[in-house]
């Protein structure tokens, strides 16, 4: 019989069941997305990171907000981020959406990292595509839409960094919880339909080295 698990250790019982000692965690997605199943279907899964949240020290609630940030569409909480570790777990909290911008969820992207994700409340729109691509891999040309449809508090699932999705809409309130491996690609991209526009998404902190030349 299963003990009750809360709070901290709750995400230490995850890191431990979703570990790889070899290959990396990347080649291991598998084992990865097994255990968060197993994991995220306990019943009882919003009150535990409930009790994780309520159970930060000030130091560790100040950690937790400076490896956090906002997009335009949702807040991305960084719950546990070990340098140790493959992997880094998230909260997602989504804006209302009358408050969205373009240009983050509901575009048409793809992730520099895997990541699994399991809705605790609300639910939200998402589809699936493939992307043709430029040759040197910087430019989305086209995309198709794959499959599409409404995904519930309960629902979970998992993306691998070369595949491309959205979330056009998602319901007031809607939040979920993520697990991400470490980067498997230095950028991402992104792709307008309408516009036929792609970007190039390079994260801040990999730029320092060119900071200086830009002086």
């Amino acid at each position: 019989m299963l003990t009750e698990i809360t709070g901290c250790s709750a995400l230490a019982e995850l890191a431990t069941l979703i570990s790889v000692a070899d290959p990396p965690a990347v080649d291991r997605w598998n084992h990865v997305e097994d255990g968060f199943r197993d994991w995220a279907c306990r019943p009882g899964l919003r009150e535990r990171l409930r009790a994780h949240l309520r159970s930060l020290s000030p130091r560790e609630e100040a950690r937790v907000a400076a490896r956090s940030r906002e997009t335009t569409t949702h807040f991305a909480w960084c719950l546990r981020d070990e340098p140790a570790e493959p992997f880094t777990f998230w909260l997602h909290e989504y804006k209302p959406q009358r408050d969205w911008r373009r240009g983050y969820a509901d575009s048409v992207h793809n992730h520099r990292y895997h990541f699994c994700t399991v809705i605790l409340s609300g639910g939200y729109v998402h589809e699936r595509f493939t992307a043709r691509l430029a040759p040197d891999g910087t430019a989305v040309l086209s995309t198709s839409l794959l499959r599409g449809g409404r995904c519930r508090a309960g629902e979970w699932g998992t993306m691998l960094a070369h595949q491309f999705h959205r979330i056009p809409h998602a319901a007031d309130g809607t939040m979920t919880f993520l697990v991400k491996s470490r980067a498997v690609s230095p950028w991402s991209l992104s792709y307008d339909p309408d516009t036929r526009v792609s970007h190039r998404h390079v994260p801040v902190e990999s730029r320092l080295g060119e900071l200086a030349k830009q002086l």
